[in-house]
């Protein structure tokens, strides 16, 4: 057998596994599906996101911690932000309103036109009184070397782009930095009849950027996640069937 027929028989071989692996999964997905007709889908339990698998405490570098200090007879020490205590989120479980507005519009356009000509001629016409020679004219060419070349080019690329999403979502403080920001994160599902709309929300923020009414801006949340989609019947049928997906990875055309 060949080196080419053995490559090829493995390649057909890690195909068939995949394909095999693919129906698996895709048999007990049918049966998580067949065992939801007619119900509607289930939402998540709230559960503590600091003991959910992909949670991961964050770090970032921190200024060297204050000693507070207090001075006699004044109800004022270093450090604090605020005379009279307010409610708004300080402390780990502490809950605070997230709006999320995201506005983006973006609207590109370039157009590059490149040309170019190019021509060489070199040759030997004369070489010390050949013409007076007879013969030496057949033997010596008028042109050695003739050459042309041209280039054009012409690309054109355009980008045109809007999203818009206006909603408020409340968040909880999972933990406290070091310098006084807090690690935010909220989850909120919403169920219309079989659709279920998702949208998370995590980052960091600082406690002065916090409104009076514990509300803060998505604009003003450092290294935010936003996530916003859904799950359910309409969803489904908008994404392909698994067997397509993996056909999709595997043919190489």
């Amino acid at each position: 057998m060949s080196a080419f027929s053995s490559a090829f028989r493995l390649r057909r071989i890690a195909i068939s596994a995949l394909l095999l692996a693919a129906s698996a999964l895709g048999g007990c997905s049918s049966i998580d599906r067949l065992s939801q007709i007619g119900e509607q889908p289930k939402l998540s339990a709230i559960d503590n996101p600091t003991t959910q698998p992909g949670y991961k405490p964050v770090q970032m570098p921190m200024p060297k911690p204050e000693v507070a200090s207090y001075n006699p007879n004044s109800l004022w020490r270093n450090g604090s932000r605020a005379f009279f205590k307010d409610q708004r989120a300080t402390h780990v479980g502490d809950l605070l309103t997230v709006t999320v507005n995201i506005t983006d519009k973006a609207n590109i356009e370039n157009e590059t036109q490149r040309s170019r000509s190019n021509k060489e001629d070199s040759g030997i016409t004369d070489f010390i009184g050949a013409k007076t020679i007879t013969q030496a004219n057949k033997i010596l060419p008028g042109r050695i070397l003739t050459a042309d070349s041209t280039a054009s080019s012409d690309g054109k690329g355009s980008v045109q782009r809007q999203e818009a999403l206006q909603t408020n979502v409340a968040a909880v403080v999972t933990q406290v930095l070091p310098n006084g920001n807090l690690v935010v994160e909220g989850k909120q599902e919403i169920r219309v009849n079989y659709e279920i709309r998702e949208l998370v929300v995590a980052g960091i923020v600082r406690p002065e950027d916090i409104q009076s009414d514990n509300t803060i801006d998505s604009s003003k949340i450092a290294q935010a996640r936003i996530a916003y989609g859904g799950r359910g019947q309409i969803t489904d049928v908008q994404q392909p069937r698994y067997g397509q997906q993996v056909m999709d990875v595997l043919l190489p055309f």
